[in-house]
């Protein structure tokens, strides 16, 4: 399971996935954002390869200005907010977290996800 993620000034935004993360995940969740998030939108993101990747290139150039991408510099995770918010989820949230099965903690992530986007500082 992975975690696709992103922050604004006002709100988290995040998906789910099985497996890796991928050219396909994230173009799904740059159209989810899309779809939530009226107007143009700045996506600031780190050099996964699959960022870079010519199917998520695509899906940026057929909207016509309305994503702008930029990168952050390489080996610079302090300058991704999205990566204190891994680092919490991770070390407070789901940390000695005991479940059964992926699906159980998918669902308690779900819900400790949701309760921090209510939660603005």
């Amino acid at each position: 399971m992975s975690l696709i993620a992103g922050a604004s000034c006002w709100r988290i935004y995040f998906r789910f996935f099985n497996g890796a993360i991928k050219a396909p995940q994230l173009v799904e969740f740059l159209q989810a954002l899309a779809a939530t998030i009226k107007g143009k939108l700045l996506i600031i993101w780190d050099g996964l390869p699959a960022h870079r990747s010519r199917l998520v290139r695509e899906y940026v150039e057929s909207l016509d200005g309305r994503i702008a991408l930029e990168r952050l510099p390489g080996y610079a995770p302090e300058l991704n907010p999205v990566e204190y918010l891994f680092g919490y989820t991770k070390q407070r949230e789901l940390g000695n977290l005991c479940l059964e099965t992926i699906a159980e903690v998918r669902r308690y992530a779900t819900r400790r996800l949701r309760s921090m986007q209510r939660r603005p500082h």
